[in-house]
């Protein structure tokens, strides 16, 4: 199969292109405009690979994408190219709704016109895999059951809002025009080559220069966690296997709150690496919150675990020694990070001037250092339930 990945060069998207060249036999088209956050060092061997053609295109660009169709005949698209940085569409939401919403629009237009002019049976076997996120659904409370494939749509950031017009873009193409597309939502992926503007390599790599490590609040806030290399093996089993017109909520069973996941990578590194100057800890300092952050978030994955075989391999824990250990050997790739692209900086400080949640540092025993387990407000009543007998158009 040929496959036409968008934002092969991010994080996620080069987590899918190496899974592809290492596991299995397809051709890799690979799209991507080469932002701030992509890295084509991210691709590893695939820079070189005889299965792998890197396009430097910006999905916004018609004409462009028109022309990577006809040239390149893929069999198949899988669409992660996204602004996806909430504290970003903070600061400057016009470039999400260019990228995610636009960007989107412009990659449906020119798949339907190629998808039109395939032969019967091509046509048939044709698959959109438009890739997105759960917070396209809003926050859950402490009490709640996660997100399924049937949740309500609830965005509260301008990303999210984005996200969302581009999951309604896709469906519609299905529905309206026949463009057989798979819709995924997934949670917070962590692991090798994330930019480290997001919380686990920001932390990871400020926790090793002995800078502050800025926590949201009150650390109380909650997400799902999912190791990126797990995340590109389902996502490549959706494009195999997905049926059209079909949602697959993908996620681990891995809730944390935001303060336990700084603790653990803290623990992570005291164990690998000592700091003279005493436990990691002791650098944690909470900040003015996000405007408008989302309590919790979690993913109950039954009905993808169900259609297509598949569990995530990795535990939190488990991803997380690999994470570390990697920030840990490749500190040449993100020093030179921190020091052209982003160097740490707070993005996304509220503009009404919100002063900081108890800045200062964290009193350790207040805090609950310990063991890292999913605290009573990260977890769902009485665990996930498997999946009901409603009639859904699911991934069942």
């Amino acid at each position: 199969m040929k496959l036409l990945v968008t934002g092969g060069c991010g994080f996620i998207g080069s987590a899918v292109v190496r899974h592809l060249l290492r596991r299995t036999d397809h051709v890799v088209v690979n799209v991507d405009k080469l932002t701030y956050a992509a890295s084509e060092e991210a691709l590893e061997e695939a820079r070189h690979h005889n299965r792998h053609v890197l396009i430097r295109a910006d999905i916004a660009d018609a004409g462009a994408m028109r022309q990577v169709f006809a040239t390149h005949q893929p069999d198949a698209v899988m669409h992660l190219a996204a602004e996806s940085h909430v504290d970003r569409s903070i600061d400057g939401p016009g470039d999400f709704v260019r990228t995610n919403v636009v960007g989107t629009f412009t990659l449906l237009e020119a798949a339907r016109g190629y998808h039109a002019g395939l032969d019967a049976s091509r046509r048939a076997a044709f698959r959109f895999h438009h890739v997105s996120t759960d917070e396209v659904f809003g926050a859950l409370g402490p009490g709640d059951p996660p997100f399924t494939e049937t949740s309500p749509y609830d965005p509260r950031s301008p990303y999210a809002a984005s996200k969302a017009a581009s999951d309604h873009l896709a469906r519609a193409w299905h529905h309206t025009y026949g463009l057989p597309v798979i819709v995924s939502n997934t949670c917070n992926n962590f692991g090798p080559w994330q930019f480290p503007e997001k919380l686990i390599p920001l932390v990871t790599l400020n926790a090793l220069e002995g800078k502050e490590l800025p926590v949201y609040g009150d650390g109380s806030n909650c997400r799902d966690w999912l190791f990126v290399e797990d995340h590109a093996e389902a996502l490549v089993q959706v494009v195999e296997q997905g049926r059209a017109g079909a949602t697959y909520a993908i996620g681990a069973r891995q809730p944390r709150t935001n303060l336990q996941v700084v603790h653990a990578i803290c623990a992570a590194l005291d164990r690998r690496l000592p700091d003279p100057a005493g436990p990691r800890s002791r650098l944690i300092r909470f900040v003015a919150d996000r405007p408008g952050h989302d309590f919790r978030y979690e993913i109950d994955p039954a009905r993808t675990e169900a259609a297509l075989d598949w569990r995530a391999p990795h535990d939190f824990a488990t991803g997380l020694e690999r994470t570390v250990g990697w920030y840990l050997a490749n500190r040449a790739w993100w020093q030179a990070v921190r020091a052209k692209r982003y160097a740490g900086e707070r993005l996304g400080v509220d503009p009404r001037g919100a002063s900081a949640a108890g800045v200062g540092p964290v009193d350790a025993s207040a805090a609950g250092v310990g063991p890292v387990s999913a605290s009573a407000a990260c977890t769902s009543p009485a665990g996930i339930a498997p999946p009901g007998d409603q009639p859904l158009e699911t991934a069942a």
